[in-house]
Formats: C-alpha cells, structure tokens, sequence
C-alpha cells in the first residue's frame, strides 16, 4: 500500500479509518481531544474491531464498518510530501492528515500541523511549521516549530525519537529510557530553554 496524505484545514470535519486495528477508549480520547483542540472535530470513526467501536460509543462518536478506499495515484519513488503555501487571505491554518504508518526514508513537510495516524519509524522524518500529533509510535526524526513557533508542541502514544526538535531546540532520546518497557502517551513542549516531556494529559498553556 503506498503511502498518502489528506489536505486539511481548520473547522474540517475527520473520518478516521481504523481498520481492525483495536484502540481502546484512553487512546481515542487522546486523539479527539487534540483534534477537538485544534477545531478538527472527529464525525465519524471507522472500525472493525469491538475493542475501537466500544471505545468510540462510549465516547459519543458516530461509528461505521471499515472499508476499503481507493488510494491517491501517486508514484513510486514519491517520498516527500508538502502542503501548498499558506494563502495570505486565509486564516485557518493548513496541515496533513497522514492516515498510516511513515516507512523509513519517507517525509512529510509542510509550514502547517500534522497528524499521523500510524507509527513514525526510524529513517523517517516529519518538519513542520506547527503542531505533530502522531498516535502512534514516534521513533524517527520530529521537527515542530519549524519556522521558529517556540508554541509548537508533539504529541505521541510512545515518545523515543531519534531527534526531536521544537523551534532551535532539539533533545536526543536516552538509549536506556525505554529498557524497563515503560510506555505511554506523552507531550514535548518547550518550557524556558528546554524541551520538556510530560504525560500527554493536556496542553500546556501557550501564553507563557
């Protein structure tokens, strides 16, 4: 299957494919507040596992069955994807939906936020102008912040980049963090000098 991604801007109305991929209501939860955040309302999950449907119910969700759709036609060497300029007349704010996994060697730029609804794996790598939302697990390279926004913030279901940058900050994950299977959503913002990392629980506030 070839990777692709969805245009999107703010006040624009999700439909979220998850296959039979079982994702319990914590991690749902975590999603749509995010989204919700960001004016990206989720309208309808789509599902073929119990586990996902329950969990979306619970959450007041509109739930359907999971089908197959027809993928954009793209080439086979394609490995960067980028949004178009902003239009200076605009004032939402554009970003890219990428609903899979990132494969080693892909990247996605855009000067917008970006959510993946998949892994990010090692070798592969996401520069953006806002937000990174990835549910998911991040294991490659995450630039947020990418024209200087020190409000940037990324959020992942597993945090162990191989860099992760926000603005002209960057932090390098520890060999050993994960050595004791420790796993769980968490959110990197930048607090003063330094990019912190906490449990993705909320947002920090913005008017620091």
């Amino acid at each position: 299957m070839q990777d692709a991604n969805i245009e999107i801007k703010t006040g624009s109305k999700i439909t979220v494919n998850l296959g039979n991929r079982p994702v319990p209501k914590a991690a749902l939860a975590s999603l749509k507040a995010a989204l919700d955040r960001r004016n990206l309302p989720i309208a309808q999950v789509l599902t073929d596992s119990p586990t996902t449907y329950d969990a979306a119910d619970a959450l007041d969700l509109r739930v359907g069955q999971a089908t197959a759709h027809p993928e954009p036609s793209l080439s086979e060497d394609t490995s960067v994807y980028q949004t178009q300029p902003f239009d200076p007349q605009e004032e939402a704010t554009p970003g890219l939906l990428v609903p899979r996994t990132l494969r080693s060697g892909r990247t996605v730029r855009t000067e917008g936020h970006v959510v993946v609804i998949g892994d990010v794996n090692a070798g592969a790598e996401i520069i953006a102008g806002g937000d990174v939302i990835i549910w998911g697990v991040l294991r490659g390279v995450v630039h947020a912040g990418a024209m200087g926004n020190k409000k940037s913030i990324v959020c992942a279901l597993e945090m162990s980049p191989t860099q992760l940058r926000i603005a002209d900050l960057y932090s390098i994950t520890p060999k050993d963090r994960f050595r004791w299977g420790r796993s769980r959503p968490e959110m990197a913002f930048i607090d003063g000098d330094y990019i912190v990392v906490e449990p993705w629980q909320r947002t920090p506030r913005k008017d620091k």
